[in-house]
This record gives C-alpha cells, sequence and structure tokens, in this order.
C-alpha cells in the first residue's frame, strides 16, 4: 500500500514562501527520482521539478530562482520551498515519485499523491 501524502499548502501573500512536502510510505523498498507538479485552474499540469537520488536538481523556467527541492532520504520525503511567491503560483501542488515497492519485481513504479492547494493572493 505505497502512498504518497502532500502537506503544508495554503493561502500565502505575494512575496512571502511556503514549504511543501511529500511523504512516501508503506512498504517500500527505494525511492527514487521525485517531483513536484502543479496544475492550475483551466491550464494543463506541468511539470515544476525534480531531484534524483543523486539530489542532482532540475527546474522549470518559471520557478528557477525561486523555488528549490530537497529530499531526507531517511523520512522518504521531498520538500519544495517556495520563495517570492506570485499569484501565477497559484495552483494544486502535486508529488509524484518512482517507488520500488518491497515485494516488486524489481522495477520501479510511477505514483501520484492526490495534492494540496496554493493560494498566492493578498
Amino acid at each position: 500500500q505505497v502512498q504518497l501524502v502532500e502537506s503544508g499548502g495554503g493561502l500565502v501573500q505575494p512575496g512571502g514562501s511556503l514549504r511543501l512536502s511529500c511523504a512516501a510510505s508503506g512498504s517500500i523498498f527505494s525511492v527514487y527520482t521525485m517531483r513536484w507538479y502543479r496544475q492550475a485552474p483551466g491550464k494543463q499540469r506541468e511539470l515544476v521539478g525534480f531531484i534524483t537520488s543523486a539530489a542532482e536538481t532540475n527546474y522549470a523556467d518559471s520557478v528557477k530562482g525561486r523555488f528549490t527541492i530537497s529530499r531526507d532520504n531517511a523520512q522518504k520525503t521531498v520538500y519544495l520551498q517556495m520563495n517570492s511567491l506570485r499569484p501565477e503560483d497559484t495552483a494544486v501542488y502535486y508529488c509524484n515519485a518512482d517507488i520500488l515497492p518491497v515485494r516488486g519485481l524489481g522495477t520501479a513504479t510511477n505514483y501520484w499523491g492526490q495534492g494540496t492547494q496554493v493560494t498566492v493572493s493578498s
């Protein structure tokens, strides 16, 4: 019963900061690349960024320099630190990860969290 659960969303003023967390739980052997997506109302879901098992990161141009992704392997958790937030950052943010279950067949499976709402407004 592998799950990804996001937390930390909420309302923040423009220019403010927010940190999202996504924890993987269940019968997990390994967590590989972890990603953050977001979907604004009426728009297509987009990739915000990702972090590999080696802690290498990559970001969309729209958030580069403002957002940072990190991970805690012991807690099987990925974080999204969001600074200098803008109204256009308002979206539901989704966690995504490649995970090898402890009783799997040796290949990783992609999982999605349920999302957490981030609203940037004054």
